[in-house]
């Protein structure tokens, strides 16, 4: 028999005995090694045999005599991979578990050698990085040899691989893993420009990672769990996988501290004013605000230095503060926050005080102060706004009970926009913030122009908050796979802000125009109880010189009465002008019945210039005004204590009335005619007080719907 046929005699019948007696097939395969020492096959056996029994020490033992003696042999660099894979993966199971510790007793030497030949082996870059990755990890001496060659790879397999974003697996592993490893290691040199670079992908990376918009995937897992989903945590838990990765490797934890933690580190090995100790967000602006006054005063080197810590540290706070802001008001556009229940927010002009007469008297120097804010827009210091509401600027008016956060919520659009005034400061921080923006390609963030829009308005510049409205409308929306109830309300809320910003500009045809295309898409709500007067608190009477802005849910039951209001605000001004305009005025006196008795002063003050005139006409007054009390006002005008007004409030009456003021023979067909109308009045005042059930919310929803070419024509 030849020794090959000896050696496969051996194995075989150490085989055969491995069931019954272990111990006796060891020693055939002792012996038959003691005989033919240089024999792959009784050595890969013996390793079999203590691998499958789990032996960890032998099983490791005979490892490294295989991977020492026979190198070249396909099977061992199989059961390598084997175990490398183990120590990558996240599983957890038993026998991961042994072949995690079978790789632990070999020496690191040997170690540090398999684990740089079994990336030789690999020819995917995500596997050769990721083992690349062990091996650094594992050695962290290694990192000075393979630390920045193993992160431009992987930079440039993500522009190879040509990424669509920065959250990729690619990214990833260079920003959480390899990166951290580089700029930690003391024994690393690395210049300036390129710590720079890999902060800027680092950046990238962690605010794409945070604002990413919800897959369909996890928007319909939130539908079906919305009943369930009850606080921050659960959201949270929705399931998110970057593609290449695993669940577990595509999950970042703390990334804005992880970012904080990068920028850190590249400060100190490039010399910026670091502070000792940790400190918020919010002192490390004004820390920075600081910093910035002194920035001409440098040398050119260290102006560079310093003018990139103030940049990227103000620019952290700022995109950090903005997406808290957005996620606030607009939470259904990040993964893993809210549910399909969960509605946004709109900033829009503070119409509370609509109802207050007290800027009739000056309605023509409001006119034409908005009609010249174009020409001298002047953005206010956020330094005039306090949370509080004791600054001296514009407030910002919200439902305390309908948004608890909202006192952080203010806090980081407080924030945002210092950290923006403060990097549009100086041409210097502008240019390089505007250089980074650009990189990033910012314009198309959905999330960042809602923000941007916000401050604009504001900063009171309506002009400029209209362009960047129509910008908002041409970033593409994500469409959800599960439709909620206010997705409608949602897509609408450029119109709304577009109609307050135009009110804000004195253009009430193109607000109301807004408007109308708004309540075109809403619900009418069922009619609240008519509170009484005692109910209603005050209207504040106050003039006041800068406007306060309000936050409303995106809801019909709040943009609704919204409407109303932007839309009596538009025509209050027009009704009471010392020119005669009873369309006006009859719009005014609809819409008045909103929110009813809010409204009853500036109705009684409506009366009141009616009276004045001795005479009224509105067509559409039977068709819309529902309310008792006004009804009963408008009737005793009619009658002698009333003073006997003239009203022609039926469908051409005013053409048959007109007719009294011929004189000759028409005369007592006139009179005969007058009596009638009276009649007419009459009994349409009776029917009209049977109506008063009717919802007034569908009674005004339908005007605006039917009466909306007029509504708009009769707007300047």
């Amino acid at each position: 028999m030849s020794a090959q046929g000896d050696c496969e005699f051996l194995v075989q019948r150490a085989r055969d005995l491995v069931s019954e007696d272990p111990w006796a097939a060891k020693a055939w395969l002792i012996t038959a090694r003691t005989l033919y020492p240089s024999d792959f096959n009784i050595q890969y056996e013996m390793y079999t045999i203590e691998r499958n029994a789990e032996r960890t020490a032998s099983a490791g033992r005979l490892l490294y005599d295989m991977f020492v003696n026979f190198p070249d042999q396909p099977v061992v660099w199989r059961e390598i991979s084997v175990i490398t894979a183990a120590l990558r993966n996240d599983v957890q199971d038993k026998h991961a578990q042994f072949l995690r510790g079978l790789f632990e007793t070999l020496p690191g030497r040997v170690q540090c050698e398999m684990l740089l030949k079994a990336t030789e082996q690999c020819f995917n870059t995500l596997e050769k990085a990721e083992m690349l990755l062990l091996l650094l990890r594992r050695f962290p001496e290694s990192v000075v040899q393979h630390g920045v060659s193993l992160g431009e790879t992987l930079l440039e397999a993500e522009s190879i691989e040509d990424q669509e974003t920065p959250v990729n697996c690619f990214r990833k592993l260079f920003v959480c893993d390899v990166l951290p490893l580089i700029i930690n290691n003391p024994d690393m040199r690395l210049p300036a420009s390129l710590l720079y670079k890999y902060m800027h992908k680092a950046a990238e990376f962690y605010i794409g990672y945070v604002t990413r918009g919800p897959t369909a995937e996890s928007q319909l897992q939130v539908s079906q769990e919305a009943g369930s989903l009850k606080s921050p945590t659960a959201r949270g838990s929705q399931r998110y996988i970057i593609e290449g990765l695993t669940e577990k490797s595509s999950q970042v934890v703390e990334p804005w501290e992880r970012l904080l933690e990068i920028m850190s580190v590249v400060g100190v090995r490039c010399e910026w004013q670091m502070d000792k100790g940790s400190r918020s967000y919010g002192e490390m602006l004004q820390r920075m605000k600081e910093l910035g006054r002194y920035l001409s005063s440098f040398d050119a080197d260290a102006h560079v230095r310093y003018r990139n810590q103030v940049v990227y540290s103000v620019m952290l706070v700022f995109f950090r503060s903005a997406y808290q802001y957005v996620s606030a008001v607009q939470p259904t556009l990040f993964q893993g926050h809210g549910s399909p229940s969960t509605v946004p927010w709109i900033l829009v002009e503070d119409l509370s005080s609509v109802y207050s007469d007290a800027d009739l008297d000056r309605s023509k120097h409001i006119h034409k102060k908005r009609k010249l804010a174009d020409g001298r827009e002047k953005t206010m210091s956020s330094d005039d706004e306090e949370v509080s509401g004791k600054g001296c600027g514009r407030h910002i008016l919200v439902n305390k009970t309908e948004l608890p956060c909202w006192a952080d919520m203010l806090e980081s659009f407080r924030t945002a926009r210092e950290s923006w005034e403060l990097l549009h400061s100086q041409e210097t921080l502008e240019n390089e913030f505007n250089r980074i923006c650009s990189s990033w390609k910012t314009d198309s963030w959905l999330w960042l122009r809602i923000f941007l829009t916000d401050m604009i308005i504001y900063q009171g510049q309506y002009r400029k908050a209209v362009g960047s409205l129509h910008q908002l409308a041409s970033i593409q929306l994500p469409q959800p796979q599960v439709v909620a109830p206010q997705s409608s309300l949602e897509q609408h809320r450029a119109l709304i802000q577009l109609a307050s910003c135009h009110y804000a500009l004195g253009e009430y045809r193109m607000a109301c125009e807004k408007v109308l295309e708004v309540v075109n898409s809403l619900v009418p709500q069922v009619q609240e109880a008519i509170r009484t007067a005692e109910e209603v608190p005050r209207v504040r009477t106050k003039f006041r010189k800068g406007s306060d802005l309000r936050l409303l849910p995106c809801t019909s039951k709040a943009i609704m009465p919204f409407c109303m209001q932007l839309m009596l605000a538009c025509f209050k001004l027009r009704a009471f002008t010392e020119n005669r305009d009873d369309l006006a005025l009859g719009h005014v006196v609809v819409l008045l019945q909103h929110d009813w008795p809010q409204g009853e002063c500036l109705f009684l003050k409506a009366i009141e210039k009616i009276c004045q005139q001795g005479s009224f006409q509105y067509e559409n007054f039977f068709n819309y005004v529902t309310n008792i009390d006004m009804l009963e006002e408008f009737a005793y005008l009619r009658t002698t204590e009333g003073g006997k007004v003239q009203l022609e409030l039926l469908p051409n009456q005013g053409m048959l009335i007109n007719t009294k003021e011929r004189r000759g023979r028409h005369h007592t067909v006139t009179r005969g005619i007058t009596k009638g109308v009276k009649e007419d009045f009459r009994l349409a005042m009776e029917r009209q007080v049977s109506r008063c059930a009717e919802n007034l919310q569908t009674v005004l929803h339908r005007f605006c719907i039917n009466e909306k070419i007029m509504l708009i024509q009769s707007l300047p």
